[in-house]
């Protein structure tokens, strides 16, 4: 009994001392710092793409950008008269037609700006809001979408219609005008934006051509909606220097006082806190739905409404914009 109980003993305790050195191995393998560690990924968020434009004017046209919270902005536009005189105006420049505006705009949160303006021909007051609904973000959206809208009000005392009819209404010194911008940074130097647009005004000339028993029939000179498009681009030649273009159609076939279609070229100049762009433009009114319903200056070719005859070439004005920004 006693030498069998020994024998025992001893083999339970080779058998105890092999299960501790394997134990021993595993931990060490499992501490080990050379064995191969598990890769662990970590998700980034994809961040939007930034500077797509350098502010939120591109020429007569918003752009998608919307400041960053707690920005505020004073723009001032001027645009000179028709260079159809030449030299005897210094090609407009010292026309007595020149327009300007204007305007302030604040970020209060977040993607949304709202602003106010005024412009000297009416005496057009307007009141805008503008909310970038997405940006382009990289995995995510291809581009970026901006609603823009804004309403204006003549406060001429002699106001008329666009065609000289007599205001009868308040209601009829209104108009409206809302848009949806789509925009795509291509490169660090190409940006490219489309803009479809609804104009709205209160009010349209027109008279009776039937009014008896059976009822009335009225024509109207223009709707009072009207559709456009336009296209805008940037291509930034330095850091603070760009070439901008704006292009304009109307889409909307009115009854007559149909407007022309615009085209703009011009340069741009950034710094931190500044904007200055200078560029020839056909537009004039400084307002987004009066360019878009009543601007007669061709780009191409036009009218003389003194002689009845075709003129090549287009009605052309200089024009600048400037922006200053604080941020609080």
């Amino acid at each position: 009994m006693k030498i069998f109980y020994t024998k025992n003993i001893g083999r339970r305790t080779r058998w105890l001392c092999i299960g501790l050195l394997l134990f021993q191995g595993v931990a060490r393998a499992q501490n080990d710092s050379t064995a191969p560690a598990k890769t662990v990924e970590v998700a980034h968020s994809a961040k939007p793409v930034k500077n797509t434009f350098a502010g939120q004017w591109i020429i007569d046209n918003q752009t998608v950008m919307v400041p960053v919270k707690g920005t505020l902005e004073l723009d001032f536009s001027h645009r000179f008269g028709v260079m159809g005189k030449g030299y005897q105006d210094l090609w407009g420049i010292f026309s007595p037609t020149y327009n300007i505006r204007i305007g302030a705009s604040y970020t209060p949160i977040k993607n949304l700006s709202v602003g106010i303006g005024l412009t000297k021909t009416n005496l057009l007051w307007d009141g805008s809001a503008k909310y970038a609904i997405f940006k382009q973000t990289p995995h995510q959206f291809p581009v970026s979408l901006t609603f823009y809208g804004n309403a204006a009000v003549n406060t001429k005392t002699d106001a008329t219609l666009y065609d000289g009819s007599e205001i009868q209404h308040s209601s009829d010194r209104w108009s409206f005008f809302s848009s949806l911008i789509v925009a795509r940074k291509i490169s660090e130097k190409l940006s490219v934006q489309v803009t479809g647009s609804l104009s709205h005004q209160n009010a349209v000339g027109g008279y009776y051509t039937k009014i008896d028993s059976t009822g009335s029939d009225i024509y109207q000179s223009m709707y009072n909606n009207h559709f456009a498009i336009a296209v805008s681009a940037r291509y930034r030649i330095t850091n603070v220097t760009s070439l901008i273009a704006d292009y304009d159609q109307p889409l909307t076939s009115h009854p007559s006082y149909n407007p022309s279609p615009n085209l703009a070229l011009g340069i741009e100049f950034n710094t931190s806190g500044h904007s200055f762009q200078m560029f020839v433009t056909n537009y004039s009114w400084l307002n987004p739905q009066s360019n878009n319903l009543y601007n007669t200056n061709a780009p191409f070719n036009y009218t003389d409404k003194a002689t009845g005859t075709s003129v090549k070439g287009g009605q052309w004005l200089i024009g600048f914009n400037m922006s200053k920004l604080w941020n609080y």
